[in-house]
């Protein structure tokens, strides 16, 4: 949490930047010995995140750092849920949680797998300043469950509805295909993040003074992290189902696609990987991973224990 991120972080369009580079694919090659490697190197170089990065060499290892090893525990984040493995592996499971299922079982399947995925890559990348160990408690077991639940069963109401009810009518059947999705799987993503992450809500997370000094646990702290990922999420999730609906909607008025109607599905599967592999970085750079918090909004022992007017975070991912 020192002021060489913090500087790197100053805006939205260096945040994106930097996300960029982080996310390229080609960086899960690297293998867990090589990425452990990288690691004694950059801790004993006097140049780490506290000087500018002068040799390519030191910035590559730097990017695998930051896109492999969790910053509050130290250990490598699971190939599966780094934060350049969220689009290879999430895309194909928005394409199919989109797609217009004829029975309910499918339509569940595809929800069950997204919000697993999801829930977990939220879980892993959580903050950890007052859970460091590795051992995922029995309570972080249950948000986990309870909220794949939750949200699969609400990620496939408006199908449930039209089946339940036999809805025939193309305006409904539209607005429950199209419009009433939006809405509520962004609200279905945003949950998500808030109940698995619901411990840093109860307990907290450390807080820094500007030069990484810790000066307390806040549960302040934790609550903002999460409504600012959660936030996140909703941007991502319901842009990626917005977008390619209204895309729809609007070639279905045109001649080549009353023609060849055919080409509609095949369409709109490419506009969702196009525009969820887009919103990734950009959600991912809305709010900087190093929060800011202002003393006065922190509880009185944290006031206390210094004179900074700002305090800082891990936000997580």
């Amino acid at each position: 949490m020192d002021a060489k991120c913090r500087r790197e972080e100053r805006s939205f369009f260096h945040r994106l930047l930097q996300w960029v580079d982080i996310l390229d694919p080609t960086t899960l090659l690297a293998s867990d010995k090589e990425i452990e490697n990288t690691q004694a190197p950059l801790q004993d170089s006097q140049r780490n995140l506290k000087e500018p990065v002068k040799d390519e060499q030191i910035k590559e290892t730097r990017r695998l750092m930051l896109s492999a090893v969790h910053p509050d525990t130290g250990h490598l984040i699971p190939l599966v849920f780094r934060p350049q493995a969220f689009m290879p592996i999430a895309t194909p499971l928005v394409i199919g949680m989109l797609l217009p299922h004829r029975g309910m079982k499918p339509a569940l399947f595809w929800q069950f797998l997204f919000h697993s995925y999801t829930a977990g890559f939220n879980s892993v990348n959580r903050n950890k300043t007052t859970s460091r160990d590795e051992k995922v408690p029995l309570k972080q077991v249950l948000l986990l469950v309870g909220s794949v639940t939750y949200t699969t069963c609400l990620g496939v109401f408006p199908q449930f509805v039209m089946y339940r009810y036999g809805l025939k009518n193309p305006g409904i059947q539209s607005l429950f295909r199209n419009i009433i999705p939006v809405p509520v799987l962004a609200i279905a993503g945003a949950f998500n993040a808030v109940a698995v992450r619901g411990v840093e809500l109860e307990k907290g997370i450390e807080v820094t003074d500007r030069n990484g000094n810790v000066v307390g646990v806040s549960e302040a702290a934790g609550a903002k992290a999460v409504k600012d990922t959660a936030i996140s999420r909703a941007v991502l999730i319901g842009t990626t189902v917005a977008v390619p609906n209204m895309l729809g909607s609007y070639l279905q008025r045109m001649n080549f696609i009353k023609r060849a109607p055919f080409a509609l599905a095949p369409i709109r599967h490419i506009a969702t990987a196009l525009v969820f592999g887009l919103m990734v970085p950009v959600s991912f750079s809305l709010f900087p991973r190093i929060g800011k918090i202002s003393r006065s909004s922190l509880e009185p022992l944290i006031q206390s224990a210094t004179t900074q007017d700002e305090l800082y975070y891990h936000r997580g991912l």
